[in-house]
């Protein structure tokens, strides 16, 4: 039997999807579902690890079904996963010892705050690439062992194991054969060495962080084990892993250094590939693109905490909009936004601004304002913080930006697309397939599994659905950044200036 699919397993933020690519690179069949958005204090976001695992197998399950293959023509699957986010588990029972904490939340700000004051910043951003936050890994860990009774004990007995989710759902997948994780999804811990490739023993001491939980790192495209037989009726191999941005900046086929995209997803993320050396820019992060047969290549990375969120922030929370695809007919209602801004520092802002502190704000609200114009401020709000960040990657003038390609499901709004290319000032391309996630996670699997033998195969597939030309003067380009800038500026360290009860 032909082995010509792979099954791509896309856990994000809010929810899991399952996509069955055939060779030629195009989606046959796919199933998602949303999973808990758990909130026990302000500025807290947890997950259950249980969900999203038995979520993954389900939609898995109904993708092959939908796509009427056998398992034995599944030649490999490729996971990838919201990256930053942490579990902790027991390594006898396979039970998570507390909710998985959720790269968007606040929660572990102190302990960062702690290790800013023993002087770690500097030494954090030599060795890992990142600005110290408590955005990434690293200070989860610490929190969750010594808030669950005796687990740091546990975890100093090698009794207790830390995963992002790729690495939670491998070992499960695997039956607990296999606890591993990839560099891309490594070099995001802040405990990872991306100049000596390994975990970094100094760091793990100064920050408590028992080095015998850490999973394995291996190439993106390395062999991750196989699943059990019982989960899908077949065992199939687990060969490519990312990180979700790195697995859509390899989606997009973004392979040659310069080239560039930025995913809309719960979370914006603009990533350059830098090729094989590493390249610093205040405000951004230095990270790992992804580990290809043993060579690494590297990217220059900026955040952005809530993008897509957003746009979910308006239909759950503010219950403005019906589903997400309302925000382009709302926003076509009106020709600008009326001087209306909306900052979306629900958990603070990431790059450049970096301020964990910073709360989410709408301002210029006047009486002729809307609810089409508070929509639209929320949608341009998305196109405004991918400006902050490639305003931090071009302001020496040693990088130039001269397009933008982009995906998510967030890109399916031409508006949007339309607003970024005139705000940006340059072409916005629109990929075919946007969902470039759980396509890049296919490719590293396939590339694993020689289902594709090298990235210009690849490369052949990328097919542009529309390009978006800039139709905005410059003065009123100016005009409308210098009033995101001011509101943003408004945002800073709200958090500290008024005490919340």
């Amino acid at each position: 039997m032909e082995k010509n699919y792979v099954l791509a397993l896309d856990a994000g933020t809010t929810g899991v999807r399952a996509i069955i690519f055939n060779k030629s690179g195009q989606p046959v069949s796919e199933a998602a579902q949303e999973f808990t958005q758990i909130f026990p204090m302000p500025g807290w976001v947890e997950h259950n690890a249980a969900e999203i695992l038995e979520s993954q197998i389900a939609v898995a399950r109904q993708a092959i079904h939908k796509a009427q293959i056998s398992p034995e023509e599944i030649r490999a699957i490729g996971v990838t996963n919201q990256r930053e986010s942490s579990v902790l588990w027991d390594k006898a029972s396979g039970k998570p010892i507390y909710n998985a904490i959720c790269w968007q939340s606040r929660q572990t700000a102190d302990i960062v705050e702690k290790w800013v004051a023993a002087g770690l910043a500097a030494e954090i951003r030599q060795k890992t690439g990142l600005v110290i936050d408590a955005y990434f890994s690293a200070s989860k860990i610490p929190w969750i062992l010594d808030t669950v009774p005796g687990a740091r004990e546990r975890a100093e007995a090698g009794e207790i194991l830390f995963g992002t989710i790729d690495t939670w759902l491998i070992w499960n997948l695997t039956g607990g054969k296999s606890h591993k994780t990839d560099y891309s999804n490594a070099s995001r811990t802040m405990i990872y060495n991306i100049m000596e490739m390994k975990w970094d023993e100094e760091l793990c001491r100064k920050m408590e962080i028992p080095m015998a939980i850490l999973p394995e790192v291996t190439d993106s495209n390395g062999d991750f084990g196989s699943t059990k037989a019982t989960l899908f009726g077949s065992e199939i191999p687990i060969r490519g892993v990312a990180g979700d941005q790195q697995a859509a900046l390899f989606g997009q086929a973004c392979f040659e250094p310069g080239m560039a995209k930025n995913t809309f997803g719960t979370a914006g993320v603009y990533v350059m590939n830098t090729g094989d050396q590493p390249v610093f820019k205040e405000g951004l992060t230095t990270t790992i693109a992804w580990g290809l047969d043993g060579k690494i290549s590297y990217a220059l990375e900026g955040v952005i905490f809530i993008s897509g969120a957003t746009i979910q922030w308006l239909r759950d929370e503010a219950k403005i909009i019906y589903t997400a695809a309302d925000t382009e007919w709302y926003g076509f209602m009106v020709p600008d936004t009326g001087g209306v801004y909306l900052v979306p520092a629900f958990v603070g802002l990431c790059a450049p601004y970096w301020d964990m502190y910073a709360r989410g704000m709408i301002i210029g609200i006047t009486r002729g304002t809307t609810r089409n114009h508070i929509i639209r401020a929320g949608l341009e709000a998305l196109a405004y913080q991918t400006k902050d960040i490639i305003n931090a990657v071009i302001r020496d003038g040693s990088i130039a930006v001269s397009e933008l390609r982009v995906d998510g499901g967030a890109v399916k709004n031409s508006l949007l697309c339309q607003f970024q290319s005139d705000i940006l000032g340059i072409p916005v391309i629109r990929p075919k397939i946007t969902e470039m996630t759980a396509l890049g996670a296919a490719y590293l699997a396939g590339l694993g599994s020689g289902l594709w033998q090298n990235t210009a195969e690849i490369a052949a597939q990328w097919a542009v659905d529309r390009e978006f030309q800039p139709d905005m003067s410059a003065q009123y380009r100016d005009n409308l950044y210098h009033g995101w800038q001011e509101a943003v500026k408004l945002t800073r360290g709200w958090a500290t200036k008024v005490a919340m009860q």
